[in-house]
């Protein structure tokens, strides 16, 4: 059976999808392309359902082999233009699959070596190019703010390029009393800051929580108090600050450095 009209109540319900509010009441998140479905089924991710443009299978614009992977889930066809109603992209591939936030974990691991934060950051862009440096360093969790933006946001799910997948989203009400929390484990919370007294390069990243705070206000005040270090980034030129997920990168592949060096 393929769906043809693009007010069946599936359709529709996938479209409330784009709002956070209905992200949030649902559990439910989606992804869209080859790529990130081919990643979904090789992570064993919590699919719900995959949709797949009937026209693109016809005319074998989608891999037959990655069909019959799709077909061992619950999978829906629709007509294009009932496929571009739900779409989220210019040029979309004709698959998406509606995931699952149900088994989100959130107990944090104390057992890493560092632990990123997010203190309100906002952007999609650096809240996904943030989350793919975070899976590319091997870690597997990243604590986020409530006011920080969604994680499940479509654009922040593309810009991730699969680490949404691999990565434990882990979201505080309360930020200071997660860090308070984390301390207990023996933690020491670093906190970036233009004011910091301590280049990034003068820390030992072992048993750290890197705090990377709001693009436009930094950290938040109560956290830069409780903080064990404030760190800056060194910087030769005359521009003053970073981007957010820039900043993480260099931060966070400093920890990366200092673990390969400690191999040898």
């Amino acid at each position: 059976m393929v769906i043809t009209s693009k007010d069946n109540e599936q359709i529709k319900h996938i479209r409330k999808l784009k709002e956070k509010k209905y992200r949030d009441e649902y559990k439910e998140y989606v992804i869209e392309g080859v790529k990130l479905i081919k990643e979904a089924i090789a992570e064993e991710a919590n699919i719900k359902t995959i949709v797949a443009c009937d026209n693109c299978v016809k005319n074998e614009e989608i891999d037959p082999k990655l069909m019959y992977e799709i077909a061992k889930y619950n999978c829906i066809y629709v007509e294009e233009k009932v496929f571009r109603s739900i779409t989220d992209v210019q040029n979309p591939q004709g698959l998406l699959a509606i995931m699952s936030k149900e088994k989100e974990k959130q107990e944090i691991d104390f057992s890493e070596d560092i632990i990123v934060v997010l203190d309100d950051i906002q952007d999609p862009g650096n809240i996904g190019t943030i989350l793919r440096t975070v899976d590319s360093i091997g870690l597997k969790q990243i604590i986020v703010s409530k006011k920080s933006g969604d994680v499940y946001n479509p654009k922040v799910v593309r810009s991730t390029m699969g680490a949404i997948l691999r990565v434990n989203v882990i979201e505080s009400a309360n930020l200071v009393e997660t860090l308070k929390q984390i301390k207990k484990h023996k933690f020491e919370i670093i906190a970036t800051s233009l004011g910091g007294e301590k280049s990034i390069y003068d820390i030992n990243y072992k048993k750290k929580v890197i705090v990377i705070g709001n693009e436009a206000n930094g950290v938040s005040k109560e956290i830069l108090d409780m903080a064990d270090q404030k760190v800056k980034i060194p910087m030769l030129g005359k521009t003053e600050s970073l981007n957010a997920a820039v900043a993480t990168g260099i931060i966070t592949y400093e920890y990366v450095r200092q673990k390969i060096m400690n191999k040898d």
